[in-house]
């Protein structure tokens, strides 16, 4: 996304009725040329400072060191009963606030988006979308914990329509008892948000349009808001919203936390030990990195040696050059999504080997809460430069959302410096990111362990299996960091 942030309009348009096979022919080219169709090219990235090989030999080596730490230190469980200290309490009046203010929020971006101009660099909405809202918020979340529930515009929105039907007294005519949420459904409502949001975000060929946003961004809030009518305002949004799944999730590694009006302080990693074990948890998490992992390799040699042949043979099988095209880019997507189930599976399966007491599916829940350090760690090393260059874009544009020429805040002249940030600063926290994660993982999978299996030495050889996914996620990571090099 960011390189076509930056040139307005690279990469393939649809037209107002199908492609031709010429046209067709431009989105092969395309799918050779890692400049347009990346979705988020990471600037920087051909000044390597230091050889990838080395970056993944060091990154085995913290993680093979980890292994052999953790069981000589780390002898009890330290995340399952971490206590929590109350830091502040904050007035009742801050959670409709913060509830107006992301109601305002998502208002500018939609009127933006819609009547705004619709090159992509002059309107806010992709920025506020793609970099601030997706990008963004998960960082926000790990350093603050769970800021987007209060700000959450549509759960705003849903109280602030409960509330106005109460004090109209009108509150038995409109408001139904909620159903009760199926146990079955766990998160895999969030699981269809997150994978149709990336097949927005790298495949749809529209994708760039302002408007088309505007017009997504309230077809979903309409969901949701159907989906907390029909099983409540809270519990929807902890089950069903799938950016609401999301940032929780991220959040949890935060040190704080916030409930009964308070903010509270816990051990970094800790919230995650009390995380729900439902359905869909670990296809949410696999799709949160399959899809990160897509948006990197499309980028390397591996994708543009085999993505135009298959574009081609869908096009000989009559489909049109947009079908083809995002057809091919849907199946390197779920390819990608299916690879970390599969590694993760395999870590379980390991696992269950160790002792009969424990089957494999009882171990893929009891262990899924190692995946979120993961999938954020997988996402700062690929977004941030992302955020840290388009980002800056949100100086300017919040002067001007429309792109109309007003100057609101007098800021509309200033600029990207896209040399604030080093190169090689960037390749320090991509590495430092994908670390982090993956220790951070192997961390909590050894802490469950201590519970689940009971006895330290069974625990730590149940862990050479969840060692080896850890490696192979960490190296599959720095490979996209740098395959686009190539």
């Amino acid at each position: 996304m960011i390189s076509r942030l930056r040139t307005g309009s690279a990469g393939v348009r649809t037209g107002r009725g199908g492609l031709s096979r010429s046209v067709a022919a431009i989105g092969i080219g395309a799918l050779a040329s890692p400049a347009v169709a990346s979705a988020h090219g990471i600037f920087g990235r051909a000044y390597l400072p230091v050889p990838a090989w080395l970056f993944a030999w060091a990154a085995g080596a913290v993680l093979v060191i980890s292994f052999v730490v953790l069981p000589r230190l780390w002898s009890a469980p330290r995340f399952e009963h971490a206590t929590q200290r109350q830091l502040l309490s904050l007035p009742a009046a801050l959670d409709p606030l913060c509830g107006a203010i992301g109601i305002a929020v998502f208002a500018i971006v939609v009127v933006s988006g819609v009547r705004g101009s619709q090159i992509p660099t002059a309107n806010l909405a992709p920025t506020a979308v793609f970099v601030l809202f997706w990008v963004g918020i998960p960082v926000l979340s790990v350093l603050l914990g769970d800021i987007f529930r209060p700000f959450n515009p549509w759960r705003a929105l849903a109280r602030g329509l409960v509330f106005g039907a109460r004090r109209l007294r009108l509150e038995r005519r409109l408001i139904a008892e909620p159903l009760p949420y199926p146990p079955w459904l766990g998160r895999w409502p969030a699981v269809a948000g997150i994978v149709a949001f990336a097949w927005l975000e790298l495949i749809f060929v529209g994708r760039e349009q302002p408007a088309t946003l505007a017009v997504l961004a309230v077809a979903y809030a309409l969901v949701q808001l159907v989906g907390m009518a029909f099983v409540g305002i809270e519990r929807w949004s902890e089950l069903g919203d799938a950016f609401g799944v999301a940032f929780n999730l991220f959040s949890r590694l935060s040190p704080l936390l916030y409930h009964d009006r308070a903010v509270w302080r816990r051990p970094p990693l800790s919230g995650l030990a009390g995380l729900r074990e439902l359905p869909g948890t670990v296809p949410l998490l696999c799709a949160m990195i399959g899809t990160t992992t897509f948006d990197g390799f499309i980028n390397g040699p591996v994708w543009r040696s085999i993505a135009p042949s298959l574009e081609r043979d869908l096009l000989r099988l009559g489909l049109g050059g947009t079908a083809a095209l995002e057809l091919t880019f849907t199946l390197g997507m779920a390819a990608c999504i299916l690879l970390c189930v599969g590694l993760y599976w395999i870590g379980v399966e390991g696992m269950s080997s160790v002792s009969p007491r424990h089957p494999a599916r009882e171990l893929a829940r009891r262990f899924e809460h190692s995946l979120v350090p993961i999938a954020f760690g997988y996402l700062l090393a690929h977004y941030f430069s992302l955020l840290v260059t388009q980002g800056q874009a949100t100086g300017y544009l919040i002067s001007d959302p429309m792109g109309t020429g007003a100057n609101i805040f007098g800021t509309a002249s200033w600029k990207i410096d896209y040399g604030l940030v080093s190169a090689a600063l960037i390749w320090y926290v991509q590495v430092g990111a994908l670390v982090g994660g993956h220790v951070s993982g192997l961390a909590l999978a050894h802490d469950r362990a201590l519970v689940v299996y009971g006895d330290v030495n069974e625990a730590a050889e149940s862990q050479r299996w969840m060692l080896v996914v850890m490696v192979t996620f960490t190296c599959l990571g720095l490979w996209l960091l740098s395959a686009v090099n190539a």
